[in-house]
């Protein structure tokens, strides 16, 4: 019965050509009722700090059975609060030993660990004909993106990165609104966070990683590295540090740049850049994320739509200005408007302002809805914009209804793919401190050799090249 089941959910995904859904009694349930063996067996890998949230909003559905755990530190303070909640569950430190246990009882999977080890649990388990849920960015490099949405359409699994704004009014808002032609003619977008990050305070002129301390009885620290290169653990280096790293994460582009770009991205058709500009590094290294970026990214016209450029600005003091009635934000009355009408705030929230033909917009991050600036303009406006529909679900149910055949996941590989490419070849930029020029068509950069060959990234370790050919 179960891998009767399990064929059904892999097989009757929205978007599979022709494949139409299997009556519920033909599974065994003749009630009319949702059933227990109807719920999504779903296996979690990474149950700490973001990952254990995760866990706990899949089974906040009501549509998902927790059938595994896993974590390299399980055990740990961390992952201690997931593990009571599911006491019975079966628990494993190495993913592969997972899904070679339990695979045949595993229908998804959530992939809630650091950057640049989404990829390898992701590849294996689509290639088991198992629907995943990943944290976002998808992956760390370019061609791991890649590699992952090509998976996604060779082993028809449902897939979703989790940028819950996807599942929230900001996202049916930006399409209900490009398709009134209320946003329109976009030419520039600035996305901004300047948030305090965890390499804040760092010196800048580290010439090498932290020096090696004793590996917590609890963790397993060789499936932890993964793909990577071997390096020695140090707490710098995890739980949530990671992120600091070139090697194993993505800097505040690759945390919050889906929360604020991604429905830009999506509706107003942006794919991959043609040019990657680095105006800003504040206090560059080459081991992790700068104090301060701004990063421009210029995307060619599409179809009737002008080209279009997103410039990025992250660092505590590294504020975009803002046009003329903008409204509420923090600005310092002893300074003065600048002749051009922009403003320069003291501090402004995560978020964004979106320049088109004829209107300026102005949001925040995650599914904050747009508002149009000034507010006079906003009140002429008010009877010209369309009804924005509620969402049917939120991000994680829609993930699980989309296993079961039910929806359609909204943030799937094929449109979070090109998202999380556009942070890798940005992340390239400020690691190289280089202008990139990228071949849209070829996906090579042009003019910088070293990029083009860091599209990879460096090789996988010794057994772990084999994710790269599933």
């Amino acid at each position: 019965m179960n891998n009767q089941r399990r064929r059904f959910i892999k097989s009757s995904a929205l978007g599979a050509a022709g494949i139409s859904l299997i009556p519920s009694f033909v599974l065994g349930n003749q009630t009319g009722h949702i059933a227990p063996s109807e719920k999504v067996n779903l296996a979690c890998c990474g149950i700490g700090h973001r990952g254990g949230e995760v866990v706990k909003s899949l089974h906040a559905t009501g549509l998902a059975n927790v059938v595994a755990l896993c974590d390299v530190d399980m055990g740990a303070e961390h992952t201690v609060e997931v593990m009571k909640v599911f006491p019975d569950v079966p628990r494993f430190k190495d993913f592969r030993e997972m899904f070679d246990k339990m695979g045949k009882d595993i229908e998804a999977v959530s992939v809630g660990t650091p950057d640049f080890s989404h990829f390898p649990i992701t590849m294996l388990a689509m290639s088991m004909g198992i629907h995943v849920y990943v944290e976002k960015p998808m992956a760390r490099t370019f061609n791991e993106v890649q590699l992952m949405m090509d998976g996604a359409k060779k082993h028809n699994v449902v897939t979703q990165m989790g940028n819950q704004g996807h599942s929230e009014a900001n996202y049916f808002q930006f399409k209900a609104w490009k398709e009134a032609g209320i946003i329109k003619d976009v030419t520039a977008m600035t996305a901004h966070m300047n948030g305090r990050r965890r390499w804040h305070g760092w010196d800048p002129k580290i010439i090498s990683f932290p020096p090696k301390q004793p590996i917590p009885t609890t963790m397993d620290w060789d499936t932890w590295l993964g793909t990577s290169h071997h390096h020695d653990y140090h707490e710098d280096l995890v739980n949530g540090q990671w992120r600091c790293w070139y090697d194993f994460g993505m800097g505040a582009l690759g945390d919050w740049g889906a929360h604020i770009m991604d429905t830009a991205h999506e509706f107003l058709e942006l794919g991959l850049p043609e040019e990657i500009v680095p105006l800003k590094l504040e206090d560059h290294n080459t081991f992790f994320f700068p104090m301060e970026t701004t990063l421009a990214f210029k995307f060619p016209k599409r179809g009737d739509m002008p080209a279009m450029t997103i410039t990025w600005y992250d660092g505590q003091n590294n504020i975009p200005p803002v046009p003329a009635g903008y409204g509420v934000s923090e600005l310092d009355p002893n300074i003065p408007p600048p002749s051009n009408g922009q403003l320069q705030p003291a501090k402004l929230n995560p978020g964004k302002i979106i320049y088109g033909g004829d209107l300026t917009f102005k949001g925040g991050s995650h599914g904050s809805t747009l508002s149009i600036i000034p507010e006079e303009k906003a009140k002429d406006m008010a009877g010209q914009l369309p009804e924005v529909p509620e969402s049917p679900s939120n991000h994680f149910a829609n993930f699980l209804k989309a296993c079961k055949g039910e929806e359609k996941a909204r943030s799937s590989f094929d449109i979070a793919g090109p998202l999380s490419q556009v942070f890798s070849l940005g992340v390239l930029s400020q690691r190289l401190g280089a202008k990139l020029e990228f071949d849209r068509e070829t996906k090579q950069v042009t003019n910088h050799a070293l990029a083009n060959e860091l599209l990879a990234g460096v090789p996988p370790r010794k057994g772990w090249e084999e994710f790269y050919k599933l």
